[in-house]
């Protein structure tokens, strides 16, 4: 072990460097542990198929979370593979504060990618059989889920160009802006040298996230132009 030397300064310590994370496109639109985009070749794979299953309305995570447990509890992992809600981010502005949010592209249905049903084809063996009765089960009798999408009771699996549309909506790199407000709507102004100004939408710039307010200055309309967050609704 090294001596320290007689009169030496501790040596000062030094804060770990602060690192930023960079935002990576994913397969689903909100973040997850571990998540990662999906490539065409896992979304593609031989023997398996995407459909949609709906759900009661709002209970889209619910339902992926309970799903993605009984996959696990009834050892379904080789039948179901991943469950997805398709969302993409919105930036949302409220009471001043910028918050990012998922919003649901579909609300109401959840993606599964799962093997290929063969209930009711006549030259599926009785072994393959019983495994697409057991993957439907799983998926069907998941509390929340109301049904595959299909024609009658026959689960329809989604196409290369549908599904493919899809993720190239939740891969977005920049997240949308969620204007809170329309043209012609009054809104007080709550920051800048016009605060507390009562004015008019006149122009809404998603893209920059600027609005063109006309407030009333030395008696004339005068158009200002403000960050989302320098307004609020009336």
């Amino acid at each position: 072990m090294a001596r320290k030397k007689k009169g030496a300064e501790p040596a000062e310590e030094v804060a770990p460097e602060k690192t930023v994370a960079t935002k990576t496109p994913s397969a689903e639109a909100e973040p997850r542990p571990g998540q990662r985009a999906l490539t065409e070749e896992e979304l593609f794979q031989s023997g398996q198929a995407w459909y949609v299953i709906h759900t009661y309305s709002g209970y889209e995570d619910k339902v992926r979370t309970n799903l993605e447990h009984r996959i696990k509890s009834m050892d379904a992992e080789d039948l179901v593979f991943r469950v997805v809600v398709p969302s993409v981010e919105e930036i949302e502005i409220r009471d001043g504060l910028r918050r990012t949010v998922p919003r649901k592209i579909f609300p109401g249905y959840v993606l599964v990618q799962m093997i290929e049903l063969q209930q009711d084809n006549p030259q599926t063996s009785e072994s393959e059989k019983m495994r697409s009765s057991k993957a439907w089960t799983v998926v069907r009798n998941t509390p929340g889920v109301t049904g595959f999408v299909g024609s009658g009771t026959s689960p329809t699996s989604l196409d290369r160009p549908e599904l493919l549309s899809i993720f190239k909506q939740m891969r977005a790199e920049e997240p949308r802006i969620k204007v809170g407000f329309q043209l012609g709507q009054s809104v007080r102004v709550i920051d800048g040298p016009f605060v507390d100004f009562i004015g008019t939408v006149d122009e809404i710039n998603v893209e920059k996230g600027k609005v063109r307010v006309l407030v009333s200055f030395f008696g004339r309309e005068t158009p200002v132009e403000l960050d989302f967050l320098q307004v609020e609704r009336l």
